[in-house]
């Protein structure tokens, strides 16, 4: 499926930053089941500084800085890109046996080892392991466990925007029951690690509008978050998006991953300003 994406992200401020600095995870890139054939990513006002390059899981990285003041920033992204499915046919390993693979699969950026273990925003809870290991129990390949404990997660909690923030830990939207995407894939992520399936953060767009007779998806105002679990050396990483329940094919693009939210946020940085700042997000993605 072939989509024209657009998004626009401002920021405004009550009163004119001084020396703003944001590190933005904003291009998508061709990934193996995902070509890019546009993209073009607008700032205004222009930067005094602006610098990309690939970081370490390969995603698109763009610095900006302004050294003069600022009352308000605005990004505007227009992306044509292609998703084709796949990982439709369980061909994973046995959990039992993902162990011996995951050693055996090296230390290469998309090695499953960087995503085994805990990581900035993700740290072992005892209570996510226990949920985990009761959703994944019984299940006879890793990909049936990554998809049970998703729709266990999804039937647990409950889609609320205003439960939570950027920094809430996953243990806490875990104890409320409560969240958004962000907070749905890292309590996944969590779980998924603590049986011992490697998982990681993939942040992207959903598609908009659901296919006729089909209801709209959480989550499509603003850029989406889901996760990537390696399933074993013959599957690979898959997609699965817990917030909607359901594998992330051919309705999903993605822009950055990470071992969690702070290695695929779209927009990171510091501004010295006055009083809060207030921020507006759309996305339109249109299947072509």
């Amino acid at each position: 499926m072939r989509y024209d994406i657009h998004l626009t992200l401002e920021h405004s401020y009550p009163s004119a930053s001084d020396h703003a600095r944001n590190l933005l995870r904003l291009l998508p890139s061709d990934r193996p089941n995902q070509r890019v054939m546009r993209r073009l990513l607008t700032i205004a006002p222009a930067p005094d500084e602006r610098r990309e390059w690939l970081d370490y899981f390969g995603n698109v990285t763009t610095l900006v800085a302004w050294h003069r003041p600022i009352a308000a920033i605005s990004y505007t992204l227009s992306v044509q890109a292609e998703r084709r499915g796949g990982g439709e046919m369980d061909i994973s390993a046995p959990l039992h046996a993902l162990a011996p693979e995951i050693v055996a699969a090296g230390l290469t950026p998309s090695a499953p080892l960087h995503f085994r273990g805990p990581s900035a925003r993700i740290v072992q809870t005892e209570a996510i392991a226990r949920f985990a290991q009761d959703a994944c129990q019984g299940a006879y390949s890793t990909r049936e466990a990554v998809e049970r404990l998703g729709r266990a997660l999804h039937a647990l909690m409950r889609f609320d925007p205003t439960a939570t923030e950027v920094t809430t830990p996953p243990a806490e939207a875990f104890a409320a029951r409560r969240g958004v995407c962000q907070d749905y894939a890292q309590i996944m992520i969590c779980g998924l690690r603590a049986v011992g399936i490697p998982a990681g953060y993939v942040s992207g767009f959903i598609r908009t509008t659901p296919p006729p007779g089909q209801k709209r998806l959480e989550g499509v105002d603003a850029m989406h978050g889901w996760v990537m679990a390696w399933c074993g050396a013959t599957q690979g990483w898959l997609d699965y998006d817990p917030t909607n329940a359901q594998w992330a094919g051919e309705d999903y693009i993605t822009v950055a991953i990470g071992r969690d939210y702070a290695d695929a946020a779209p927009v990171r940085g510091a501004v010295r300003t006055a009083g809060a700042q207030k921020t507006t997000h759309a996305v339109d993605m249109i299947p072509l």
